[in-house]
């Protein structure tokens, strides 16, 4: 397994393990610093969104137009990019309501008592949270893994900007199976354990796509994942900092990753 490889797991396992991070917060302090954090999950959206347009697409569209010609190439490149987001938008589907990761939860309502016939649903919501954001970021962890694999520096700018947008995800495990069960450990192991599926879906693509990543392969998955990002991005991460936070720090958050990814890039060349 050469350095590569090794890099682009544990990349993914870092962001996938961010959930983690989620769950601490809500042990450990009071308050929710909400301004930050939409500013944070917007800064998220805006690395996602750039690189996506700016870099993964375009890597994804010179590799099949490499192996099929202008047209037949860029055609391809726009079908995979749909593609990934029709992915994650059946999976998106999929998942309860009630346990939908997108549903923002803030620290203050971890220090909250439930009413007595709350458990129950509580321990249920937590439940289905975290399988939901574990199918949410198996393809998470694919996206993750094959950017880096590609390219060590888009790994890293992806998998920080994963990691920002899994720690509300790993507040929203943790906060209705703490006050369902009681237990913090298990709160904090089911947020944990929910993120590990990131990690399971590098591991997938290396076992099954790996031996037959050709360059038209390669380009069709690059395709897919600039899609299934931009997807979270709009989907998830600009509505939750929405949520968090009313005023135009979400926005700006956006204009920042944007500016540092562009930056960033533009220092690599």
């Amino acid at each position: 397994m050469d350095g590569n490889v090794l890099l682009a797991f544990g990349l993914t396992l870092l962001a996938g393990l961010a959930t983690g991070i989620g769950s601490a917060l809500a042990f450990f302090t009071s308050r929710t610093n909400t301004k930050f954090l939409a500013w944070a999950l917007g800064f998220s959206a805006g690395v996602m969104i750039y690189v996506s347009m700016i870099e993964i697409f375009v890597k994804a569209k010179d590799a099949l137009v490499l192996e099929h010609g202008d047209k037949t190439g860029y055609w391809l490149t726009v079908i995979g990019f749909f593609a990934g987001i029709v992915v994650i938008a059946i999976i998106d589907k999929f998942i309860p309501s009630s346990g939908n990761p997108h549903e923002t939860k803030t620290v203050e309502e971890f220090h909250e008592e439930p009413e007595r016939d709350e458990y129950a649903r509580l321990k249920k919501m937590g439940v289905f949270t975290a399988i939901a954001i574990a199918i949410h970021n198996f393809p998470e962890g694919i996206a993750t893994f094959a950017s880096a694999l590609q390219d060590p520096s888009l790994g890293i700018a992806i998998a920080i900007a994963v990691a920002i947008h899994n720690i509300p995800e790993g507040i929203a495990v943790a906060v209705p199976l703490y006050f369902a069960t009681g237990d913090r450990k298990k709160a904090f192991k089911w947020s944990f354990l929910s993120g590990l599926s990131e990690p399971v879906g590098a591991l997938v693509a290396w076992l099954i796509l790996m031996p037959y990543l050709t360059d038209t392969m390669f380009g069709m998955i690059f395709a897919g994942v600039a899609g299934i990002m931009v997807f979270i991005s709009l989907d998830e991460l600009l509505p939750a900092a929405q949520k968090y936070d009313q005023t135009h720090l979400a926005i700006y958050g956006v204009v920042s990753g944007m500016a540092v990814m562009a930056i960033s890039l533009l220092l690599l060349l």
